[in-house]
């Protein structure tokens, strides 16, 4: 069994050690505690620390990479998601935020958060920030250890990929370590864990100080107010996010649905693809846009849509012109659904619209199909990653979907011995999909919708 890393070779708090930056304080660092603090003492080479929301593990896996950093001269290390834009707002600002601090010379010098390669230690060590999406220059890069944040996101062979990085032989172990919110149990991470190739360790709410006040035992105000947040969840989501556990939600829909089939890289859609625009209206419930693509072989493409709470249609019908207004090839109607004066309101600000064919059995249904894998390994739908205009952080806040792949695995049946209603919770992105399969699948049903063949220019 491999033994747990000394203690001297990771401090507990960088700024007491910290001879590098002329007396530059970095933020105190309270903890680590429980598994956080597993974390920070392992050497193993693979470690996953899964968890509910909160429990303070990026920010144990942010300091452990900051402390070697600048305990071993000329070590190298790789923060890491599955696509390089959802790292700026989430690793990096917690790692420049919470672990460096403002001001830090690090921050300092060098490009904006979003266009950062690379922070260089005076000693000569270097932390790389990289998305599995560009992938260029972290694969031609060695590494003493690699911190994927959400690993979930990842397949497996991106994982296996990043392992053979492993080999800059700087410090005492080479390690790739991850972070993680539960999903369901036959993910290919938590089967990694099951079979003993990774060690899988799991927090707790009570090992992150923000929330769980250690020398009087008891939670703070901010602890209490987050888990009151957790606690009004519901289904597979409360049992993963407030409880920690690796389920799958009872009565799912849409089995066929799995994020490493489904959910693909961004790229450039071609001119020459017909696209269109689909709309499920709501305001204290989220507003939800898509915009989608068909390819040659007619898979249907989501490659932009807009997910936000609080906003009027009149602010959205804004936002839906500005973002369609190069885009020539765009049908100019926009599938909807049936709300008048909703409706009313984009025709107002110079949207066509069309109704929506909302019938649930059969689009869900049509949904299912294009799920499916097809003769030629593929399916017939996909969602490409980042394609979210804009995050709706209050959303975020309350642990609610904010992106429309969120609410794939939690949409569920009402009834599931009768599997006729599903579940009116956490469903709009699920509703504006159905709508456009509709559009493009049933044609021959009112409301009539097809997509124009639009001519290719040479």
């Amino acid at each position: 069994m491999i033994q747990p890393l000394e203690r001297s070779l990771i401090v507990k708090s960088s700024p007491q050690s910290n001879d590098l930056w002329d007396g530059f304080k970095s933020p105190p660092y309270i903890g680590p505690f429980g598994s956080c603090k597993e974390l920070q003492e392992s050497n193993e080479d693979e470690v996953l620390i899964s968890d509910p929301a909160g429990t303070g593990k990026s920010r144990a896996c942010l300091q452990k990479i900051h402390d070697l950093a600048q305990r071993w001269p000329g070590s190298r290390y790789l923060i890491i998601r599955k696509t390089r834009t959802s790292l700026s707002e989430s690793a990096l600002q917690t790692f420049e935020d919470w672990v460096l601090g403002a001001g830090h010379p690090l921050i300092l010098s060098g490009p904006e958060r979003r266009n950062r390669v690379k922070y260089t230690y005076p000693n000569g060590s270097e932390i790389y920030a990289g998305g599995m999406d560009k992938p260029g220059r972290i694969m031609s890069t060695e590494f003493d250890l690699i911190f994927c944040q959400e690993a979930i996101e990842l397949d497996e062979g991106d994982w296996e990929a990043l392992t053979t990085r492993l080999r800059n032989n700087v410090l005492p172990f080479q390690q790739i370590m991850a972070d993680t919110n539960p999903s369901f149990p036959r993910h290919w991470l938590k089967i990694r864990c099951d079979n003993g190739t990774t060690n899988l360790l799991e927090s707790r709410h009570e090992d992150n100080p923000v929330l769980y006040d250690h020398d009087k035992n008891e939670w703070t105000k901010l602890g209490k107010v987050y888990l009151m947040r957790l606690d009004r969840l519901t289904g597979a989501r409360k049992l993963r996010l407030r409880d920690g556990k690796w389920v799958q939600a009872e009565g799912v829909i849409y089995e066929g649905w799995d994020t490493t089939i489904h959910l693909i890289d961004s790229f450039k859609i071609p001119d020459h693809w017909r696209k269109f625009r689909c709309v499920d209206f709501g305001y204290v419930n989220p507003f939800v846009c898509g915009w989608f693509a068909l390819d040659e072989d007619d898979r249907m493409y989501l490659y932009r849509y807009i997910y936000m709470t609080k906003r009027t249609v009149r602010v959205h019908a804004e936002k839906i012109e500005e973002l369609s207004r190069d885009d020539m090839t765009l049908d100019p109607r926009i599938v909807c659904d049936h709300d008048a004066e909703d409706q009313a309101t984009l025709v107002e600000n110079g949207l066509e619209t069309i109704l929506a064919d909302k019938r649930v059995s059969v689009g869900i249904d049509a949904v299912i199909e294009r799920l499916k894998i097809q003769g030629d390994g593929r399916p017939r739908l996909f969602v490409l990653r980042d394609s979210l205009v804009e995050t709706d952080q209050s959303l975020v806040e309350v642990k609610k979907p904010y992106r429309v792949e969120d609410e794939f695995d939690s949409y569920i049946w009402k009834e599931k011995s009768r599997k006729e209603e599903p579940l009116k919770e956490d469903d709009h992105g699920m509703d504006m999909v159905r709508y456009a399969v509709m559009a493009v699948d049933k044609p021959e049903k009112e409301p009539e919708f097809q997509v124009q063949q639009l001519a290719v220019n040479i």
